[in-house]
């Protein structure tokens, strides 16, 4: 392709609306901002990127470290304070860093570095990236959570030395790394949407471990429901007769459920246990407990699963004479909200570098709490190969999530996250166009989520 013609110096907002949005937009998509000319400051983007990866490189065994460090002492959730402390530690080490720990919640922090560049009085951008620390009981990092945590470490770094070099910029812009406890359990980053935590975040970052590079995966929306039912005691052998069972309860409601699957649409889901069974074979069981979880690819769906699910658990109760309570302990999980700008951008870097993307599916059934995050800021939130295609939440992948090996693919993610990154806040129009994205997934929603009580409205 020839050159566009665009020369070095400082050019302003209004030269690239007057050029047309979106013939830049496409031009960036189509050849990769990598080739294009200098925007600010006599340097080229590529030129810019390049800082990226040699800050990347350079601090590449410390990073590792910071995940091995995490890796080998695995903390369930909201009790991370390990993690909490070593990557509070880490950003400290360098007093250009503003570090907050304990930020809202008790194993959460904060770390701010700027702002920098743009004119005074302008408005500042402040780039976010997410790290989340917390394992899982029994097996420990099998979701590789301690390789997030290094990917938002590396990524901010590199974008920080990008900036460091970048003298001039379309505006101010500031970074902010939130560590983001408890993905595992009560959400951690929804109990930070509540206290305030992203209210002066412009866009956010994160990348998630998984058995395939792709810039976008249909992560679902999902609801946990913890289910008691309350009976009578008696001798099971002496006078059963005068118990009220409330294991039959338990079990005729996980029997409901699994009949009920073949009723459902085929990408719903539904899954749990019997945490509580009883005390001993010889006493009709007094107390019982199921928690399950509900999941469904739209927030809207969810409404008519927990319908289903709960006629399931009180037509158990009805049939066995017991008490039942139907409790929602945490906030729900929203289903992540697309941008298609970021995930393309993120797709050209990551080509750059040497990542194979693989044909996305249309049916992947996780969840995550950043699906809530991004229905209140543009964001992104790819998964990455790690080096293994054993699946996450066996005892392989925490064997594979602290592996050397694993390093390769982790850092090379936090460079395409970070030149995404740069490739944003260099580009007026790009931002623009991100947040465009934002607002027309949002608007697409927000019928379905009309009338759904949620702490996002609070923002």
């Amino acid at each position: 392709m020839e050159s566009v013609g665009i020369t070095g110096g400082a050019v302003n907002d209004n030269y690239w609306v007057s050029r047309g949005t979106q013939f830049w937009v496409n031009l960036v998509l189509t050849i990769g901002a990598p080739h294009l000319p200098s925007l600010h400051g006599g340097l080229t983007p590529q030129q810019v990127k390049d800082a990226v990866q040699r800050c990347i490189d350079g601090r590449k065994d410390e990073l590792h470290n910071l995940s091995r460090d995490i890796w080998s002492r695995p903390e369930l959730s909201g009790n991370e304070t390990h993690a909490h402390d070593r990557l509070v530690r880490f950003f400290s080490q360098d007093d250009t860093w503003t570090v907050e720990a304990h930020y809202r919640l008790a194993t959460a922090f904060r770390a701010s570095w700027g702002p920098v560049g743009g004119g005074e009085g302008e408005p500042v951008l402040n780039v976010g990236f997410l790290c989340e620390y917390d394992a899982l009981p029994g097996i420990g990092h099998a979701c590789g959570h301690n390789l997030i945590a290094e990917v938002g470490a590396a990524a901010a770094l590199g974008l920080k030395a990008a900036l460091e070099i970048r003298t001039e910029l379309p505006q101010p812009v500031k970074i902010t790394v939130l560590g983001t406890p408890a993905e595992e359990d009560i959400g951690g980053k929804i109990g930070l949407i509540k206290a305030g935590a992203f209210a002066d975040v412009d866009l956010v970052f994160m990348a998630h471990p998984a058995q395939q590079d792709a810039s976008f995966l249909p992560c679902v929306a999902l609801d946990e429901v913890s289910v008691k039912y309350h009976g009578k005691a008696s001798h099971a052998s002496a006078y059963p007769w005068e118990g009220v069972n409330a294991l039959d309860a338990a079990v005729l409601a996980y029997n409901n459920l699994s009949a009920l699957r073949q009723q459902l649409k085929p990408e719903w889901r539904l899954h749990g246990i019997i945490k509580h069974g009883g005390e001993k074979p010889n006493i009709i069981p007094v107390y019982t407990e199921l928690n399950y979880y509900l999941r469904t690819p739209q927030v809207k769906d969810l409404c008519d699963l927990k319908a289903k699910a709960e006629a399931c658990f009180r037509a158990a109760a009805v049939a066995t004479g017991c008490r039942v309570e139907i409790i929602y302990p945490s906030h729900g999980y929203y289903n992540i909200l697309p941008n298609a700008t970021l995930a393309n951008l993120y797709e050209n870097n990551g080509k750059a570098l040497g990542i194979q993307f693989q044909e996305q599916s249309a049916n992947f059934s996780g969840s995550t709490d950043f699906g809530n995050v991004s229905f209140i800021v543009p964001g992104i939130h790819p998964f990455f190969y790690i080096g293994t295609d054993a699946f996450n939440h066996t005892e392989e992948y925490t064997e594979a999530a602290g592996a050397e090996k694993a390093q390769l693919f982790t850092l090379r993610t936090a460079k395409a996250l970070a030149m995404t990154a740069v490739d944003v806040v260099c580009c007026p129009v790009l931002l623009r166009q991100v947040r465009e994205d934002f607002s027309l997934a949002k608007l697409k929603q927000e019928k379905q989520l009309k009338g759904i009580n949620t702490a996002l409205t609070a923002q």
